[in-house]
C-alpha cells in the first residue's frame, strides 16, 4: 500500500498543478465576457491617446465586446500605471504608456509601482517618432538655425515637452549638452495643453510627436525627426542622429496588463494588437501623427524595457536627474 502511495502521490500532485493551467486556457478560450478598459496615461488628445484610440473600434469588432479608453493623466504617467497596477488581473484593465513612464520616470522619483514586477508586459504596438519644431517667429528652419540663434541668446528660447522625468526631458538636456546651447524645458502636464503656447509663441520650440498636423498645416517649421528612420512625409528632413550620432533615440507605446493576468489572455490580446498594427489602414492613420504600428510579443516589449531602463539609467546618473 505504502508503495502504491509514493507513485501516486507525485502523479496527483503533477495533475494538480496542470489544473490551474487548465482553467487558465479555458478562461482565455472565452475572454472576453464584458466590456474591457484600457487606461490612457496621459490625457486625451495626446500621443498616447492618438496612438491607442484608433485600435479601439477594431478590438471590439474582434472579440464582439466593448473596449473603451479610460484616461488617467498626471504625475508624468504615473497615475495612470499605478491604476492599471493595482487593477484585478482578470484580463479586464490594462494601460498603455509612453517609454518613459517606465523606463525613466521611475529611476528619478517615487512611484507606486514597479514595471517588472507590478504589470505584465504585453505587446510594443507603436512607435513614435519625437519630432522638434519651432514656431515660425523664432526664425529657425534647420537644427544649424536654432542652435546658432539659441546661441546668441542664452537661456532666452524655451523648449516645451511633456512632463517630467520624460524622454522629451532627457533629449532636451541631451540637446543642450551636444550642441552648447542653454534651451529650457517647460514641462506640460499633456500634449494637448502645449500645442496651444507653442502656436502662440509661449514656448517656441517644442518635442512631441502631435505636433506633426500642424506642421502639415504649414503653422509649424520642422526642423528634425528622433527616430529609426526619415519620416516617409518629410524625407528631406534629417533625424537628429544624423546631426549628433548621441541622439538616436526611438520613442515607443506598450500595453501593459496587471501583474498575475493569465498568460492565455496576455497573448490572445497581445496576437490581437499585433493583428490590428499591421493592417495598411492603421500604418496610413498613424502616420499622420508621427506614430507607426510595431507590432510585438510581450516577450520583445519587456527586452526593450529593460534595454532602455539600463541605458536610460545611466544618463540619469551621468546628469544627476531627480524629481524627489
Amino acid at each position: 500500500m505504502s508503495t502504491h502511495r509514493s507513485w501516486a502521490t507525485p502523479v496527483f500532485a503533477a495533475l494538480a498543478a496542470l489544473l490551474p493551467l487548465a482553467a487558465q486556457a479555458q478562461q482565455a478560450v472565452n475572454w472576453p465576457t464584458k466590456p474591457v478598459k484600457i487606461i490612457v496615461n496621459y490625457q486625451p488628445g495626446g500621443s498616447t491617446d492618438n496612438a491607442t484610440r484608433p485600435f479601439l473600434q477594431h478590438l471590439s469588432t474582434e472579440f464582439g465586446q466593448q473596449f473603451i479608453i479610460d484616461n488617467k493623466g498626471g504625475a508624468a504617467g504615473a497615475i495612470g500605471l499605478e491604476a492599471c497596477a493595482k487593477s484585478a488581473p482578470d484580463g479586464y484593465t490594462y494601460v498603455t504608456t509612453p517609454v518613459s513612464s517606465v523606463t525613466i520616470l521611475p529611476q528619478v522619483r517615487a512611484v507606486g509601482y514597479d514595471p517588472f514586477k507590478d504589470l505584465t508586459a504585453v505587446s510594443q504596438f507603436a512607435d513614435y517618432s519625437i519630432i522638434l519644431t519651432a514656431n515660425p517667429s523664432v526664425g529657425a528652419k534647420t537644427v544649424q538655425d536654432l542652435v546658432a540663434i539659441s546661441k546668441a541668446k542664452p537661456g532666452t528660447l524655451n523648449l516645451g515637452g511633456v512632463g517630467l522625468g520624460t524622454l522629451t526631458q532627457l533629449v532636451t538636456i541631451m540637446i543642450n549638452k551636444v550642441s552648447g546651447t542653454d534651451m529650457v524645458y517647460v514641462p506640460y502636464r499633456g500634449a494637448g495643453e502645449a500645442l496651444p503656447d507653442l502656436l502662440a509663441g509661449v514656448v517656441q520650440t517644442y518635442l512631441d510627436p502631435n505636433a506633426l498636423p500642424h506642421v502639415t498645416a504649414g503653422k509649424l517649421n520642422l526642423l528634425a525627426v528622433i527616430d529609426r528612420v526619415r519620416h516617409p512625409d518629410f524625407p528631406n528632413t534629417p533625424l537628429l542622429s544624423e546631426i549628433y550620432p548621441e541622439l538616436d533615440f526611438v520613442g515607443w507605446f506598450g500595453m501593459f496588463a496587471p501583474a498575475g493576468t493569465p498568460e492565455p489572455i496576455v497573448r490572445k490580446m497581445s496576437e490581437a494588437m499585433n493583428k490590428i498594427a499591421r493592417t495598411s489602414e492603421m500604418i496610413a492613420h498613424l502616420q499622420k501623427f508621427a506614430i507607426r504600428p510595431y507590432p510585438g510579443t510581450p516577450e520583445q516589449l519587456t527586452a526593450t524595457m529593460r534595454r532602455d531602463y539600463d541605458r536610460y539609467g545611466a544618463l540619469i546618473k551621468e546628469f544627476k536627474i531627480s524629481m524627489d
